[in-house]
């Protein structure tokens, strides 16, 4: 199921790394009850929604280095593998006696500080604030250790104001936040396409509004935005409410695939207890391989653990696309966040950063290799 990392094509789409200081206080916190994230920069505290009750360990297993593994992750569909995991039992399968404590967040930038605090271990997540963590730290902070989820990212628009891509001057087009994953490649994308915008205020032939993907559905009904280049389950929202998709990001993408969630470790949290990650990775490899298997199953499951973590589920007309969008992948995609960061950097919205070391695919490749499954790899950006 993993896709090729052998391409060297760049695609039109952006990066995510350390971006002005601006930037950094533009991020807003999401609200987890809307079950939508936004892949940013930053650090919020107020972004940690909650800490959920610990899963239970498998009674009589094989001990491991660690009693507990506190594994972080938003209650999204993009964050699939981590949802169906843990709801099926089967990360805690591979986990042995070793006691999983799941935290959910609403917003990469809460989960990151955690990560760096050491209230997790492990956690899923997006491509931006991975490199902003690894970047911030001096690449001392994180390791990039496994994929997780592919695609699930579309521009949407009023299908009265804008019927083609040409028709997007002088709209406004909304993103989730500034210098978010999705802001970066709407700015990309407008500018392989002659239009100039200005980064920071979103101003320019195009007008870029960022705004929470929480109240989007609600700024697309009252007009006061014209579309909206955001992840799943917004972009099906929005169509549930008369937008049409005008472009798919996967269009965009060498072979339709980039990284929109992959799976972090802390460099301590790794060196003390590989045994553990390794355990966590052969349970993500695993729940990835049930979600081909079993896709209503599974689609199921990640809708179940949705609705227990923020109190509703998502409608069936909103959770099929959503759904049937995004896929779960073990290779974490490394050439595409090396293309994300160049993006970044050419929309003027980080410094460049120096990635190397920010993977270290070593225990996902020998899960990988115990399975007879061809090995991912790192784009150059792996651990020296």
């Amino acid at each position: 199921m993993a896709p090729s990392t052998s391409s060297t094509h760049t695609p039109a789409r952006f990066g995510s790394g350390r971006f002005r200081r601006s930037a950094v206080a533009a991020v807003a916190a999401l609200t987890a009850t809307t079950l939508l994230s936004a892949c940013s920069y930053g650090a919020n505290k107020s972004d940690d929604k909650a800490s959920a009750a610990p899963a239970a360990s498998a009674s009589g297993a094989t001990k491991l280095s660690a009693d507990t593994v506190k594994i972080g992750y938003f209650a999204n569909l993009t964050h699939g593998t981590a949802l169906v995991g843990l709801k099926e039992g089967l990360i805690q399968k591979e986990l042995g006696s070793t006691t999983i404590k799941p935290q959910i967040f609403n917003a990469g930038p809460a989960e990151i500080e955690a990560l760096n605090a050491g209230s997790i271990d492990i956690g899923w997540i997006g491509p931006s604030p991975s490199i902003n963590g690894f970047t911030k730290s001096d690449g001392k902070s994180l390791r990039i250790v496994g994929g997780s989820a592919s695609g699930g990212v579309k521009l949407v628009v009023n299908p009265d104001k804008i019927k083609t891509l040409d028709d997007l001057k002088g709209k406004k087009i909304a993103t989730p936040q500034l210098g978010n994953t999705q802001d970066v490649a709407l700015l990309n994308y407008l500018s392989t396409k002659g239009y100039k915008v200005d980064a920071s205020s979103g101003a320019g032939d195009v007008s870029v509004v960022r705004t929470d993907n929480k109240v989007t559905p609600d700024a697309y009904k009252s007009g006061s935005i014209d579309g909206a280049w955001v992840p799943e389950p917004t972009a099906s929202k929005l169509v549930s409410l008369g937008a049409k998709v005008l472009l798919n990001e996967k269009e965009v993408w060498p072979d339709g695939k980039f990284v929109i969630t992959n799976i972090i470790v802390s460099q301590k949290f790794l060196k003390e207890h590989p045994d553990v990650v390794e355990a966590v990775l052969r349970g993500s490899v695993n729940t990835n391989a049930f979600i081909k298997a079993n896709p209503e199953k599974a689609k199921e499951a990640a809708n179940a653990a949705i609705k227990e973590a923020a109190g509703n589920a998502l409608d069936a007309k909103i959770l099929d696309p959503a759904w049937q969008d995004i896929e779960f992948i073990d290779d974490p995609l490394a050439n595409t966040l090396q293309a994300e960061a160049d993006h970044a950097v050419t929309a003027g919205l980080l410094k460049k950063p120096t990635l190397t070391g920010i993977y270290d695919l070593t225990l996902l490749n020998k899960v990988l290799a115990a399975q007879g499954k061809p090995a991912v790899a790192d784009a150059g950006l792996g651990v020296k």
